[in-house]
């Protein structure tokens, strides 16, 4: 087991890429700190993983003290505290003429600020444990598409926090920070928000190989399995790095000239 005895804080971890993380540590040997805003969701994931290995925090982690409340139930509940991945993100769409301040403080509270003032909270006990974390951003951070604005801004400014802290909270206290930034990757809230734009259901079962060139798109588990690695001691003093997982370059990618939009992620 990669993770034994490990205790890992994975925010937003009652669906999607979250999910699959939690579940994965588990099975590599850690103990969980399940968190999100979905009590009835959190709830089954718990269930499935086990109460002795799993524990609960629902609540907005923009919320004052939300960040300490995590940090404090993994030491109240394990005595220690070996990583945290920070995965929790509000996805919207928005262009510069739907990005309003107020939309856009709401982005940076959960998918920048939050996981800034986590990491801060959680510094003493990874300091203590010679821990690591794991940043989970997007590939929209190198630009983002036209109608992912405010997201991308947001993912933008975590993968330089990443490349910041990666380097200061390792040269001084011996905490590893690094990032992966997921392509387009097949969870719930993906479905729903295709549904929404009026595709059927069963939509990423008939993808082209434009936007898909294994036919299909990324799933969960397989960001999870490589999130293993990463908060492992196997990945040794590798810190400050972010790492693209998409089925094509970000640069260099060549769009054939009557591609007129690319799906979003």
């Amino acid at each position: 087991m990669r993770l034994k005895d490990k205790v890992i804080i994975v925010t937003g971890s009652t669906m999607g890429i979250g999910k699959a993380i939690a579940k994965r540590v588990v099975a590599e040997g850690a103990k969980v700190i399940v968190h999100g805003l979905e009590e009835d969701l959190a709830i089954q994931v718990v269930a499935e993983l086990g109460a002795e290995n799993a524990r609960l925090h629902i609540e907005d982690l923009s919320n004052e003290g939300a960040v300490q409340r995590l940090v404090d139930l993994a030491i109240s509940s394990w005595g220690r505290l070996d990583a945290i991945v920070n995965n929790a993100a509000v996805v919207a769409a928005s262009t510069i003429d739907t990005t309003d301040k107020a939309f856009l403080n709401r982005m940076l509270d959960v998918n920048t600020i939050a996981p800034l003032f986590l990491i801060k909270a959680a510094l003493p006990p990874l300091i203590e444990s010679h821990g690591a974390v794991l940043n989970i951003g997007s590939i929209n951070a190198w630009s983002g598409e036209h109608n992912l604005l405010a997201y991308s801004i947001s993912k933008g400014a975590l993968m330089t926090m990443t490349r910041n802290l990666g380097d200061s909270l390792f040269r001084e206290h011996g905490v590893r920070v690094n990032q992966i930034n997921p392509g387009w990757v097949l969870t719930e809230k993906e479905i729903e928000r295709k549904r929404e734009h009026g595709l059927a259901d069963n939509w990423y079962k008939d993808l082209s190989k434009l936007f898909a060139p294994a036919g299909r798109i990324i799933w969960p588990e397989e960001i999870a399995a490589a999130c293993i690695y990463w908060l492992s001691d196997e990945s040794g003093p590798i810190s400050g790095q972010v790492v693209d997982l998409e089925q094509f370059p970000m640069i260099g990618r060549n769009i054939p000239k009557d591609a007129s939009t690319i799906p979003h992620k």
